[in-house]
């Protein structure tokens, strides 16, 4: 479908009332303006294609957005719904020929949601557990104690029939959520847990480079072997690797969200933790998550308007760099670690918020390919989101849960002995829906395991 939406043809009409967005930070007109409906957006919109609804779509929102700026419609009911279904996978951005600029729209307006929207009480109390746990790396290792415990319970069959079935029944009803948080836990050490990275790690011979890593907080706790191969990479490649002690979360999970205080004090405090070292000598901040990525290096245009933060978030954003960004550059200067042959079919899945928000595509399959053996492919409808999206597979379980089955048939059809991404809600949202079926790992797990020549993780 193509057609435009009813009524979008009148948006040059004249204001009938006063905006229903507040004066923070509203959604710009002529950023509105930039659509001009043509429907190219459509086949990459896991929302639309779910439901082929025209408001679930990028150019219905927008139309959306234009009509509540222009005061015809509230900001409650319809909007904030077709707002809150929309993953924020960003493929719109890429697939449009206009340039037009949804994720700038979508930034400004679920804010405006999250402060003028009230939430009914289930919802307000869910997302506000979601968010007094994920980003505070503490909790989240005092939860991987019962949580590991949990899943050994759980490998009993009796056990797992007992929660097998009591999830079922919490689905469709108001409890669904918990259900989706169940199925979505990742498998927890509390080994892994509790482990802490170097706080320097020299490089292996001749420095190339040094680098400072942000080690997260979902993925520090529960993909802690992610980072460390992370760092084992970047050092047998020439790089120092320093990891700051006093990190903390980069305010990622809830920028997507729309909590932009929360979100914009986080980034302060990560600027201020890392421009120390970036003082000193460090390269770069490197990041192995998506979406912490996308964010950090978005931190110059969120606090523009922050005379006090202004020129040190863009002088911070401009040294953000993915992992696998560093790694092509250093690869291309000359590879220096020796890859041991890994014979795998490797099927790689773009993370949405490192394809389509950064533009990292071409670097993760590079640094894939300089590893003797490995065939890598592609995965059909590429482009289209998994349904992980932040804290959208918690929130919005029945939706991500079609996307994921979605995703997984895909990935089932090119047949691969191993399928890699670069994020950790990916990797446990496809985890879900390929129960087992295949490997999933990070993509620098698999260039570690080659350089160490060990055999691959299975996670």
């Amino acid at each position: 479908m193509t057609s435009t939406p009813a009524g979008s043809a009148d948006t040059n009409l004249p204001r009938t009332g006063p905006s229903a967005f507040d004066e923070q930070r509203p959604p710009q007109r002529e950023l509105l303006d930039d659509c001009v409906h043509c429907g190219f957006c459509l086949p990459t919109c896991p929302t639309y294609q779910l439901w082929g609804e025209e408001m679930d779509s990028p150019r219905g929102r927008i139309y959306l957005m234009d009509l509540a700026e222009k005061g015809d419609i509230a900001l409650e009911g319809s909007f904030a719904t077709h707002i809150d279904r929309c993953l924020g996978c960003m493929a719109c951005v890429t697939a449009c020929p206009s340039g037009v600029q949804y994720d700038r729209l979508l930034e400004s307006v679920r804010p405006q949601v999250e402060r003028n929207v009230p939430r009914d009480r289930d919802d307000k109390l869910f997302r506000d557990a979601v968010f007094a746990l994920f980003p505070y790396k503490r909790r989240l290792r005092a939860a991987a104690l019962p949580g590991a415990l949990y899943q050994r319970l759980a490998r009993v069959p009796a056990v797992r029939k007992l929660v097998d079935g009591g999830t079922q029944r919490l689905r469709g009803t108001r409890f669904s959520r918990l259900a989706a948080l169940e199925s979505l836990l990742p498998p927890v050490t509390v080994k892994d847990a509790f482990a802490t990275l170097p706080a320097v790690t020299p490089a292996v011979g001749e420095r190339r480079a040094r680098v400072a890593l942000l080690s997260g907080c979902v993925q520090d706790v529960f993909f802690h072997r992610v980072n460390e191969a992370t760092v084992r990479v970047l050092a047998a490649e020439g790089a120092d690797v320093i990891v700051p002690r006093d990190q903390q979360c980069c305010g990622a999970l809830e920028l997507h969200a729309g909590r932009e205080p929360a979100a914009l004090a986080r980034a302060r405090r990560t600027i201020e933790t890392f421009e120390r070292l970036l003082a000193s000598g460090v390269d770069h901040v490197v990041t192995n998550v998506a979406g912490c990525g996308s964010s950090m290096k978005e931190y110059g245009h969120l606090l523009a308007d922050d005379p006090a933060w202004a020129s040190r978030a863009r002088t911070f954003s401009d040294s953000v760099r993915d992992v696998h960004e560093v790694l092509a550059e250093l690869l291309a200067d000359e590879p220096r670690a020796p890859r041991h042959p890994v014979q795998a079919r490797v099927a790689y899945h773009d993370a949405c918020h490192l394809g389509h928000a950064q533009g990292v595509r071409v670097q993760p399959r590079d640094v894939l390919r300089s590893v003797p053996g490995v065939e890598v492919v592609d995965i059909p409808e590429a482009a289209l989101c998994c349904g992980s999206a932040g804290i959208y597979n918690m929130v919005m379980p029945d939706a991500a849960d079609e996307l994921g089955a979605r995703k997984a048939a895909n990935v089932r059809s090119v047949r691969p002995d191993v399928v890699v991404t670069a994020n950790p809600g990916c990797l446990l949202q496809m985890g879900k829906h390929l129960d087992g079926a295949v490997p999933l790992l990070h993509p620098v797990q698999l260039l570690d395991a080659s350089i160490r020549g060990v055999p691959l993780p299975r996670r």
